[in-house]
Formats: structure tokens, sequence, C-alpha cells
């Protein structure tokens, strides 16, 4: 089954935050506080793709409270932070909804996030990732983490479930 065949089945999508939703680097304030950017771009998608029927959640091994508010922001429900297991939390996840691993994707970046990208029906990865991910995953977007990989991901996503021809 090819990248588009296993996108067109989903019912949930995983992201990572450090390197896929932000560019992976970590701002602190005079406080101690972590500090993030995110894409306008990329939350647009993940809007898109929830109005399309398609579950979002975050999982990530870092826990912030920009993270807590950007997944608020974009109404996602699903969301584990500091976790070491993230092929726990995102099968959790679809238990709650009633679905398989099969029926999920997850996008990350580094090497901590190949078992759950392993254990996902389809897996993405952006520009920027670590080369050993490059290798192991269904689709390497050409955007950067935080530069719009996440809404490339998402319109992957839609272009597949509506069967109309990439563009």
């Amino acid at each position: 089954m090819g990248f588009r065949e296993k996108a067109a089945r989903l019912r949930l999508l995983g992201l990572d935050v450090d390197g896929v939703l932000t560019d992976g680097k970590l701002w602190f304030d005079a406080r101690g506080e972590v500090l993030k950017s995110f894409s306008s771009q990329d939350g647009h998608g993940i809007k898109m793709l929830q109005e399309a029927g398609v579950a979002v959640a975050i999982v990530s091994g870092r826990s912030a409270a920009a993270v807590s508010q950007r997944a608020a922001n974009l109404g996602i429900r699903q969301f584990a932070l500091g976790v070491s297991d993230k092929v726990a939390a995102l099968s959790g996840f679809a238990t709650e909804l009633g679905i398989t691993l099969a029926d999920c994707g997850y996008v990350g970046d580094d090497v901590v996030d190949l078992a759950v990208l392993k254990a996902c029906g389809f897996s993405a990865t952006v520009a920027d990732a670590h080369r050993n991910v490059k290798r192991q995953v269904d689709y390497v977007a050409r955007a950067p983490g935080g530069a719009g990989a996440v809404r490339e991901i998402c319109d992957l996503i839609l272009t597949a479930r509506s069967g109309a021809a990439p563009g």
C-alpha cells in the first residue's frame, strides 16, 4: 500500500511538538518558562483536518504551558505532554476513539519517535528531520518543522481522502 492509500484511511493524526510543530528551538524567558513559535499555516491545516473528520492529537516528550495553550487554541482535546512512551499515549487516544493504530498517523522528527512512527498505519516527518527517521517513514515533507511541514502533511491527507489527484 502506498503512502497516499495509507494517508486516506487516517482517523487520527498524532503530532510531535519540538521539531514538528515548532522549529525545534527552545527559548526561555527570565523565569525559565519555555517559549515556542508555531506556524499559523500549520494551525490552519490542523483545523481543516479536524473539519474533515480526522482527529488530531499532540504527543510530546516535553511539557510546556505554550503547548497546552496551542492545543486549546486549535481545539485539540487529545494531548499528552511529558510522556516517554508515545506508542502507549497514542494507543490510548485511539482506543478512546474506537480505532486501532492502523487508523492512526504520526509526524515525528527524531529517533525517539521511531517506535510510534513504526506502530502507526501512516508515518511522516519534516524536511529537517534526523536522517534515520527520514529513511523509515512513509512520507517526508518538503518543508521543515515549524515552517509549514504539518500543513503540507495535512494537505496530503485531505487530498488522499478526497480521492483527488495531488496538486
